[in-house]
């Protein structure tokens, strides 16, 4: 086949970044190069034994078999719980939909509400994949920069000159990849007046919730008021809180007419998430080991964040705002006047440091570092 024989749809999408970093790396590595991965976005332990024994114990029972599209019952209600306890918000099971990791989530979610031309306001630095996800969609990815002095993060205002008749969605991720930002209730509420003058769907991505530090809280966009609560498709999943990134179990939470359209994309094409993983992710809410593992890591992380502000705050010519979640730095490098991939390349080819270009994210004056590695590789890096 000819390149004429891929869909325009397809050729606007940009490969994968971060992939592309990852595998650069490994590369290096493989030759016998030492490199300092500060490019990465998986937790660096391994997904606890009782989570593995669950999804284990399934296989031994044969439950190897389909499950309804949407997941198995008992981890729809289990998460029905999980949000009514730690997110304040009421969902039923069957506003639920298990999917293969939350970036099938995510994609659901856009496939469900975006039709061809919709736009859909992404606040910039974004995670990679929102536009191009929109643009598979047949969907207009408006990209809104967000400013360093506000954290990171869109205001109600930004976003309410952002819209047009055309707008049908805005994506929230909080807390933030790449920036770590956490949007407080205030600004919450604010982002859903606008979003309910026109109706517009929020898609909350809510992966990071169990990873925030000091005095910030997570606050679930759909629990804030009614009107939130109807606006909004809620997306989540395993992989950062309980370090189950290959397993591949995300969720979304949804009123129930949306809740219903990604229920129907999920049975036409992936139909369920692999069975004996859903018994993992089971594991993983109703086991109380759960609480003890989250804690630990969200302790070790700040640790290791704590460590490298104050380093990133030593370099001359950066600026670089506290994260108050997730597991990443961005690092505003404008002073010293480089492109982001240029200088992703100088710091991994002359000082074996993998670092991630703002490009990737809608920011080309900056990177990405990642505190998800050992204290070691981190002061070396």
């Amino acid at each position: 086949y000819s390149m004429e024989s891929i869909s325009s749809r397809i050729k606007s999408v940009t490969p994968s970044l971060t992939l592309a970093v990852t595998n650069q790396t490994k590369a290096l590595r493989a030759a016998g190069e030492e490199v300092y991965g500060l490019a990465g976005g998986e937790p660096d332990c391994d997904t606890p034994d009782f989570i593995k024994q669950a999804a284990y114990t399934a296989l031994t029972e044969g439950k190897t078999k389909y499950t309804p599209a949407a997941g198995i019952p008992e981890l729809r209600e289990a998460l029905s719980k999980k949000l009514k306890s730690q997110n304040n918000v009421q969902y039923e099971p069957k506003q639920i939909c298990v999917t293969s990791g939350a970036k099938q989530a995510c994609f659901n979610a856009i496939l469900s509400v975006v039709e061809e031309g919709d736009e859909v306001i992404i606040p910039s630095p974004y995670w990679v994949s929102y536009p191009e996800m929109v643009k598979m969609a047949g969907g207009v990815p408006v990209l809104v920069e967000t400013k360093e002095s506000n954290r990171w993060k869109i205001t109600a205002e930004e976003f309410e000159e952002a819209m047009s008749p055309r707008t049908k969605m805005i994506i929230l991720n909080t807390p933030g990849n790449p920036t770590g930002s956490v949007y407080d209730k205030a600004e919450i509420e604010s982002i859903v007046e606008v979003a309910g003058y026109e109706d517009i769907i929020i898609l909350a991505d809510e992966i990071y919730e169990h990873l925030v530090y000091g005095d910030a809280e997570h606050v679930s966009v759909a629990s804030v008021n009614e009107e939130a609560y109807n606006l909004t498709i809620t997306v989540n999943g395993f992989s950062k809180s309980h370090s189950m990134t290959g397993w591949r179990i995300g969720y979304t939470a949804a009123p129930p007419a949306l809740a219903e359209a990604l229920a129907t994309i999920q049975g036409h094409t992936s139909s369920n998430a692999t069975t004996f993983a859903q018994y993992g992710a089971l594991a993983a809410l109703e086991d109380p080991a759960s609480a003890d593992f989250i804690a630990n890591l969200r302790g070790e992380y700040d640790v290791r964040r704590q460590f490298m502000l104050a380093r990133l705050k030593a370099i001359p010519n950066v600026s670089v705002v506290e994260p108050r979640g997730a597991f990443y730095f961005f690092v505003n490098c404008t002073e010293l006047g480089l492109k982001s991939g240029n200088l992703c390349d100088k710091l991994l080819t002359r000082y074996k440091v993998a670092a991630v270009p703002g490009v990737a994210f809608g920011h080309d004056m900056g990177v990405r570092l990642s505190y998800c590695t050992t204290l070691d590789v981190l002061n070396e890096g």
